[in-house]
């Protein structure tokens, strides 16, 4: 044994069957277990083993760092490429040093508690990047309109943050327990990630509902331009600017539906995003308390109110959310101005419709009188 070895390559690891083979039986015998040639096996590949760990968490560090440069955050798996990759070196490293069955204890808690370490600091690198990556792409793109739709990278990004929840306790606690607090440090940091990224994409999101917000607010009693716009009837009847809104919600609602991988994830994101526009609507509402709304607003805020509750109950969203007070202040609000809205177009009809009449009796009384023709006699 001892003279295979000896011409074994360096940093070459073709004998770790042979050291599996002779431990697994040697082991097992105990006549033969902790005995002479066991301590010199032990020995000779206790520094074999070491030199390996050094090499693989050299090469997962590098492909850490390589992977996430290059990465596309394209989904895959259940994150993107350079963290299915990792988890998977991760926990392979993990199970080929476990499958040794290292004979002596303190050597083989030493490794096991290496790795956890390792794989500790190397998620947390992951997470690192991820949030670095993600706040980047919030940045993209600076003009908010309801064009605009939840990138898929950024679907990408939540699901790598989401998986490393879900490997962290597997990679990082032994048989269940977290020895070390390697997983509770771990796991704190990946709740702190989570819900940044959550605010994040509700603030990108919230701000889409802000500039529509701001567009209505042109129609303020008082207004100008709001004065401008109504004579002139060139910016629509309102409903299409609701229909506009109502489609980016529904368009962002199905694309993190269908991208992230976290049910409970989603349901608490859209749980949040609804309250975050309905206390939006209601502070907006609550700043015009003293003046009725415009037609023009009333008909847009009546549609998108409406929706946001029947498109999100459709999502998951509970009743005991959907219907906080907050919403039912606003809806409240917005029967009040629907109601006023309608008795306004009544009256404005019924003086229109009395206007014509007057103008048509005029007409028909100059018709009816006798046309009298007058001639000078010489």
């Amino acid at each position: 044994m001892n003279q295979v070895l000896s011409e074994q390559p360096a940093d070459t690891w073709d004998s770790f069957p042979l050291f599996q083979i002779l431990n697994d039986y040697l082991r097992t015998d105990d006549n033969l277990k902790n005995g002479r040639f066991h301590q010199q096996l032990r020995d000779t590949f206790a520094p074999l083993v070491v030199r390996y760990v050094d090499l693989m968490e050299s090469s997962i560090a590098q492909s850490i760092h390589k992977g996430f440069e290059k990465e596309r955050w394209e989904i895959k798996g259940n994150g993107c490429a350079t963290s299915e990759d990792l988890f998977w070196k991760l926990d392979a490293l993990q199970s080929f040093i476990r499958d040794l069955h290292w004979p002596d204890a303190e050597f083989r808690q030493h490794l096991e508690q290496r790795l956890k370490l390792m794989a500790c600091d190397m998620i947390e690198s992951c997470i690192q990047r991820t949030e670095n990556a993600f706040q980047q792409w919030l940045k993209k793109g600076t003009f908010i309109s309801t064009d605009y739709i939840i990138p898929s990278e950024m679907c990408a990004m939540v699901n790598v943050i989401l998986d490393a929840k879900n490997q962290s306790f597997k990679l990082c606690a032994v048989d269940g327990v977290d020895v070390h607090q390697y997983h509770t440090k771990i796991d704190d940091l990946i709740e702190k990630t989570s819900a940044a990224m959550s605010q994040g994409m509700i603030s990108k999101l919230v701000a889409v509902l802000e500039t529509t917000l701001s567009k209505l607010g042109r129609y303020d009693e008082g207004s100008l331009i709001g004065s401008i716009l109504s004579f002139t009837n060139v910016s629509g009847s309102g409903k299409d600017m609701g229909h506009a809104y109502v489609n980016f919600t529904r368009n962002c609602l199905e694309q993190i539906r269908s991208k992230v991988n976290d049910d409970l994830w989603i349901l608490n994101f859209f749980e949040q995003w609804y309250t975050a526009q309905i206390q939006l609507l209601c502070n907006w509402l609550s700043e015009r308390l003293d003046h009725s709304l415009h037609v023009y607003q009333c008909t847009c805020l009546a549609h998108i109110v409406k929706k946001l509750y029947s498109d999100f109950e459709l999502h998951g969203v509970t009743e005991d959310k959907l219907l906080s007070k907050t919403y039912q202040t606003v809806s409240q609000r917005m029967q009040t101005e629907e109601a006023t809205c309608a008795l306004t177009e009544s009256s404005v009809r019924d003086q229109d419709s009395e206007e014509y009449g007057d103008a048509g009796a005029d007409d028909d009384g100059d018709r009816s009188k006798p046309k009298v023709t007058i001639r000078e006699t010489l």
